[in-house]
């Protein structure tokens, strides 16, 4: 398997689930010998994104899913569409990313409680391994989480 430890901020969430920072062009191939799949990129174009990204993705044989996600006004539907990209790819390996694995491991955190069932106190761990969100962050969160009838401020 290739090392990843290289792109920013990576994390192996779960065996089938590795969120990151933007990746260098040449990480891709990395991306593809650790054994991913598909890449989903959170970040809006220009962000310090690839504009070629794409086709990067596509070359070393694996799928490229683009859900461009304004940072100063995250919706309730781009993380239920990351939601069902990661469902459509079940049994499959994720390479999920955006500028800095900030809306990636909020996303992330949402996905492992709400569809996995992962304990809340564990999965905010893991999201606090790149940041504890705050602002619109921190109340899109919370308005998912008490759509399911969980209160983030009451996750230790």
């Amino acid at each position: 398997m290739a090392d990843l430890s290289q792109i920013t901020n990576f994390i192996e969430v779960a065996e089938t689930l590795g969120t990151a920072g933007q990746p260098k062009a040449e990480q891709f191939a990395d991306i593809k010998k650790a054994g991913y799949d598909t890449v989903i990129n959170l970040a809006m174009p220009g962000e310090k994104a690839l504009p070629e990204e794409g086709t990067l993705v596509s070359r070393e044989g694996m799928v490229y899913v683009h859900i461009p996600v304004k940072w100063d006004a995250p919706q309730k539907a781009d993380f239920d569409l990351f939601a069902k990209v990661l469902q459509a790819n079940d049994g499959r390996r994720v390479f999920a990313h955006c500028v800095a694995n900030m809306r990636v491991s909020a996303f992330t955190f949402l996905y492992r409680i709400i569809h996995q069932g992962i304990d809340p106190a564990e999965a905010k761990k893991t999201m606090q391994q790149i940041w504890n969100p705050h602002g619109v962050w921190e109340e899109l969160v919370d308005e998912i989480l008490r759509d399911h009838g969980i209160d983030y401020f009451d996750i230790d």
